[in-house]
């Protein structure tokens, strides 16, 4: 059996293939940004990454799970493993890799920052989490903070020594930030005073940087009503003073960790902020404007959750791979000879089934993650505006699915894992009911699947007179047109077309329900929009990957990258064979309205 730690970052072959023969990343180079870049520069970055992971990450994965942290009622302890894989993650550079070189960052791209994160996800998600945030947070100081605050934070966050959160959801409204209380009370200086409880904030509280920069939620006394009234701040764990030391700390309190079936090296915690003392937070950007920006971040964040989703799927495949051609057991079922020698457990069609559904589904999402990535690259960096534009709407129709799809069907790709194991990989003894557990958060993270669901049906597809999904459909169009060249993929793309017009039609159906205002009942089944949408986009990333797989074998591709380009053609075959014909089941229940979700009583359950 290979080694866990070789097993459990990204195969580097199939990240070469997504950034370099799929995206072309490469090409960015010609933009002035990235212009000091070639595939040099960016297979240095990923090496790094994979090293680092490999050696420091995931080397404590599982000691981070069983030795989680605890609160002694003064202080958080974490495992020590855990800030030493973070302070080489940061020496190398990558909590700044993608920002400007004034800032101490290497201007990468997007896409290529992602890549390397996923190493670090699919090596340990729990441990990486602080990193995540902290780039997350510091990303929306940079975007939206003044001065003073891109001076006191944001530089002390690239540079790894502050750390930050994102603090939304209360103890009585998780999802319903229209409902939060925490309060802002302007101070004569110009800051505010913050009091409230904020729950379930990753990476609240720790000894693992010099200080924490809370970005808090909150309405100004007398702000209106519901989700215009929210304002953001930023609130550090410890004050800094103008010239940049640390003063006293800011009476942000820990009352208590969150203890996880998963991803448990990141710290969950209960917070209050001001209960006893002053609490002192600066306004960020405007007043009643907090939700915007923090969406911003939301959405960066919905694709790193992806991402990671994405990763863990990718982990526990390979893991289960690995552990398929090695394990012997059974014979073929025309074998009648008892005493010949049992088989490894690959050579059954049903191992090969659950492999072929892992693979589909993991690289396939990290297809659609990377994608995203890289439109977030052409939203900032694109030589026109109309490229921006038309990069950022993209974007923004497939941020719910980017974010939702993997952490649903990722996950059902960790089920699959621990089947392949059988009994072993229902035990600790093996990692793959780890790599569930983690997963499972996922589709609770950053905006349950539900959410999303409602986003973009009730949102993103009404949105300028659905103008987006438009595009979304063109675009993959112009992938179909060109998979139609080629004899091997032609039949894929012919699929493709059928059910994107089966989807426009069901979703011209659906409309005037939400046109005549039965806003309820248009978006009753808005879940399994989503998981229908998702399906199609998937397919869409096969489709695009086996083209340039059936471009490469024509073009002679020999020894292992033969196998290679085989088996993206095989895993494209399996998921429009065994997944994209899930449409039958979705697409008339949602033409017809179905409502029995809605006419269900609450008493009936």
């Amino acid at each position: 059996m290979a080694a866990e730690n070789q097993l459990s970052t990204i195969d580097r072959r199939d990240l070469d293939f997504q950034l370099f023969e799929l995206l072309n990343v490469e090409a960015l180079s010609a933009r002035l940004r990235y212009a000091d870049h070639d595939r040099g520069t960016l297979s240095a970055a990923l090496d790094t990454a994979q090293t680092i992971a490999a050696q420091y990450f995931q080397t404590h994965n599982r000691k981070g799970d069983q030795t989680e942290p605890h609160f002694d009622g003064e202080r958080v302890h974490i495992i020590p493993e855990v800030k030493r894989a973070l302070d080489r993650l940061i020496e190398a550079g990558f909590m700044a890799a993608h920002r400007d070189y004034d800032e101490g960052g290497q201007q990468l791209p997007w896409a290529v920052t992602q890549a390397c994160f996923a190493c670090f996800d699919a090596a340990n998600i729990g441990s990486v989490g602080y990193a995540f945030l902290t780039i997350g947070a510091a990303n929306l100081i940079g975007a939206f903070g003044n001065a003073a605050q891109k001076e006191l934070y944001l530089k002390p966050m690239l540079a790894g020594r502050f750390f930050g959160t994102m603090c939304l959801s209360e103890p009585q409204a998780g999802s319903g930030l229209a409902d939060i209380r925490t309060r802002a009370t302007p101070l004569a200086d110009g800051n505010y005073r913050i009091s409230g409880t904020k729950m379930w904030i990753s990476g609240g509280e720790h000894d693992l940087s010099e200080n924490i920069v809370h970005l808090v939620l909150a309405k100004i006394d007398g702000a209106p009503a519901g989700v215009r009234g929210i304002s953001l701040f930023t609130v550090p764990k410890r004050r800094v003073n103008p010239d940049g030391s640390l003063g006293e700390r800011n009476n942000v309190q820990l009352v208590g960790l969150n203890h996880k079936m998963g991803y448990r090296s990141t710290t969950n915690t209960l917070l209050n902020f001001g209960e006893n003392g002053e609490c002192v937070g600066q306004l960020v950007g405007e007043p009643h404007r907090g939700l915007d920006y923090m969406f911003m971040m939301m959405n960066e964040a919905r694709i790193g959750v992806g991402l990671g989703a994405t990763s863990l799927g990718i982990a526990g495949y390979r893991y289960s791979l690995d552990y398929a051609k090695n394990r012997p057991q059974g014979r073929a079922p025309d074998n009648k000879n008892p005493a010949s020698p049992p088989v490894p457990i690959i050579q059954h069609a049903d191992i090969r089934r659950l492999l072929l559904a892992q693979k589909a589904a993991s690289e396939g999402a990290l297809a659609l993650c990377l994608y995203a990535a890289n439109l977030v690259d052409d939203e900032h960096t694109a030589p026109d505006e109309a490229a921006r534009q038309r990069a950022r709407q993209l974007l923004d129709m497939l941020t719910p699915m980017v974010k939702s799809w993997p952490s649903e069907y990722c996950l059902e790709a960790n089920k699959h894992a621990i089947q392949v194991l059988g009994g072993y990989g229902y035990t600790r003894d093996y990692p793959v009911e780890q790599y569930y557990r983690d997963n499972r958060l996922n589709p609770i993270h950053e905006g349950t699947h539900g959410i999303q669901g409602m986003d973009l049906l009730g949102r993103k597809v009404l949105m300028r007179d659905g103008a987006g999904l438009a595009l979304l459909f063109s675009t993959i169009r112009e992938d179909i047109a060109a998979a139609r060249a080629l004899p091997d993929v032609t039949g894929f793309a012919d699929t493709l077309e059928a059910a994107l017009r089966r989807v426009e039609d069901c979703t011209l159906a659906m409309q005037p329900a939400a046109r005549d205002g039965r806003i309820a009942l248009y978006l009753a089944n808005a879940t399994l929009y989503l998981d229908m949408m998702g399906h199609v986009a998937i397919a869409w990333m096969w489709l695009r990957q086996a083209r340039v797989a059936a471009l490469a074998l024509q073009a002679g591709a020999a020894g292992a990258d033969t196998a290679f380009y085989k088996s993206k053609l095989a895993a494209c075959r399996y998921f429009y064979a065994y997944e994209l014909a899930k449409l039958d089941y979705w697409l008339p229940l949602l033409a017809r309205l179905e409502p029995t979700t809605l006419e269900t009583e609450p008493d009936w359950l």
